[in-house]
């Protein structure tokens, strides 16, 4: 049978599959994904307002809220080069080549053989009478054998698959988004311990200059040795405590390496002075439109419609399984092999009826029934845990920003006390213990104002991506969109078509050289000389 003649046939034979499964039965429970009810608003304070129609959503590139170009290039090359990113990637790629070849049980399966073989018998066996030691035989044929699906067991295999291709789109996105709020955390974090350190550099060089003074009054009688002792000793400390936060900057940056796909031998950033950066303006949505905004709770649900379909493959297995065959071709010894009297067919039909099996389908279909009920009690969770998320969110914005704004009056006010205190001490009227007390009150103040400022513009990053970042539940592929090739698609299968917003690595050979180092510059382009990834269409109808 040549190849054109098999296409031919397997396509007549889908045709009639299409036929018969107009009457097939879905055995599956009618599925919709729970209605809860969720409140109107959110309870926690915020300064952000709630977003209405016409204000505009999280921006897909969120963290350009935060106007560092830095970051932004940071972010880019973390989107397109994230080894578990694109690990993530090859999931889904894996998951919608599951869904075709649960779909290939749908289609007729035909097969083509050939044989030859030249035997030789001993000599010595019993009843040889007579006949040739050797012979020569030859055989050629072909088959064909498919289950026609009347309880819909294959297609609910088929649309689980589906639904599994979509959760690891969804699982995808959330990766991608806990990624890239992973290293928006890390820079800011990073941008903290630079003003820090700087604050530690401004207040040693402050000590310096009192260690000269405390000298100069030493020796002119003035002061007690007592005085040189504690701003000595206030001058170490805190050389000490530059070093610590000098370590965990280097830290922090070797993390911000990895996620950027670098060596962290082959990476830096370069310090800055200022802690700088622009709190976002936050559009929130209600509650109910946070179900179609986060990715792990899409996913959820995407559990809980597989737990539906594998109801519907344990009931169908309490109803008969009917399996059609055929086959013909021809068997001869020597060259008479295309002879119509050396042909052979054959064909038939067998139905399998399960009777009694101990228990085992009923116990099988219990617990599907318990699966399903179980993931339902997951999606419920997964939806407090993100409500509990944005509200946790929007109280620590909340507070956190009240907290810096008194922050920044108190170091004002104690940098005034401290320039005043060490005045009056090098003026001979007031003492060195008023000016230590004011130096370490100054610089607590500031230190702890960088942090709380670094916390808040975490929590920011974190309240964005409890709000999902952007992401909306129609970024995910359809379910014919899971599939990644057709029946009789011989190319391009080493990358299949993207679909959705899962962006697969077609050059993964270019990540090999771990000691190449990356651009820092901001405007250089993270990642700019590298082929352009595979977007993707976003359109799914």
């Amino acid at each position: 049978m040549t190849h054109s003649a098999l296409r031919h046939f397997t396509l007549a034979c889908g045709s009639a599959l299409s036929f018969l499964s107009l009457s097939a039965c879905d055995l599956a429970p009618t599925y919709k994904t729970p209605q809860f009810v969720v409140p109107d608003s959110w309870r926690g304070q915020a300064p952000f307002a709630i977003a209405t129609p016409a204000d505009t959503t999280i921006p897909t590139e969120w963290w350009t809220m935060f106007k560092d170009p830095l970051l932004n290039e940071l972010e880019e090359r973390a989107t397109a080069e994230n080894g578990d990113l694109q690990a993530a990637a090859e999931r889904f790629i894996q998951a919608r080549a599951l869904a075709v070849a649960a779909r290939s049980e749908l289609f007729p399966h035909a097969n083509f053989d050939v044989g030859a073989s030249d035997n030789k018998q001993s000599a010595d066996r019993l009843f040889r009478n007579g006949a040739t030691l050797t012979q020569t035989q030859e055989e050629y044929g072909g088959g064909l054998s498919w289950e026609p699906d009347f309880w819909s067991s294959i297609r609910n295999r088929v649309r689980e698959q589906k639904q599994f291709a979509q959760q690891r789109a969804a699982d995808f996105a959330m990766a991608r988004l806990s990624m890239q709020a992973e290293l928006a955390r890390d820079y800011i974090q990073l941008r903290g311990y630079d003003a820090q350190n700087a604050i530690y550099a401004q207040s040693i060089a402050f000590y310096q200059r009192a260690v000269a003074i405390t000298e100069n009054q030493l020796k002119y009688q003035a002061a007690p040795r007592l005085d040189l002792a504690r701003a000595q000793a206030q001058l170490y400390t805190t050389q000490a405590a530059q070093l610590d936060i000098q370590a965990a900057r280097q830290v922090t940056e070797h993390a911000i390496a990895v996620l950027t796909n670098t060596a962290p031998s082959s990476f830096h950033i370069p310090s800055i002075q200022k802690f700088s950066f622009i709190q976002p303006n936050i559009p929130l949505s209600v509650p109910s439109v946070l179900l179609q905004r986060r990715p792990d709770i899409a996913s959820s649900e995407r559990k809980m419609a597989q737990a539906n379909r594998e109801i519907g493959i344990a009931r169908a297995a309490f109803y008969p399984h009917i399996s059609l065959n055929a086959g013909a071709g021809f068997e001869a010894n020597g060259f008479s092999l295309a002879r119509l009297a050396n042909s052979l067919w054959t064909y038939g039909a067998s139905l399998h009826m399960p009777l009694f099996d101990g228990g085992l389908r009923r116990a099988e279909l219990q617990r599907t029934w318990s699966q399903y009920r179980e993931t339902r009690d997951e999606y419920r969770s997964q939806i407090l845990s993100a409500f509990r998320e944005v509200e946790d969110g929007l109280s620590l914005t909340d507070r956190l920003t009240k907290e810096n704004q008194a922050l920044e009056r108190a170091v004002k006010a104690n940098l005034e006390t401290q320039n005043m205190t060490m005045t009056l001490y090098q003026g001979g009227v007031g003492t060195y213990l008023e000016a230590i007390f004011s130096q370490e009150n100054t610089l607590d103040s500031r230190i702890h104002q960088v942090e709380i400022a670094t916390r808040l513009y975490t929590a920011d990053v974190n309240l964005i991506r409890s709000l999902g970042g952007g992401w909306n539940v129609s970024n995910l592929p359809t379910m014919d969109q899971t599939l990644s090739m057709g029946p009789f698609q011989y190319e391009n299968l080493h990358h299949p078509k993207p679909v959705g917003d899962v962006n697969a690595s077609q050059y993964p050979n270019q990540f090999e050289n771990l000691t190449t180092p990356a651009p820092t510059t901001p405007g250089r382009g993270y990642g700019k000389a590298l082929p352009a990834l595979p977007m993707g269409s976003l359109n799914n109808k």
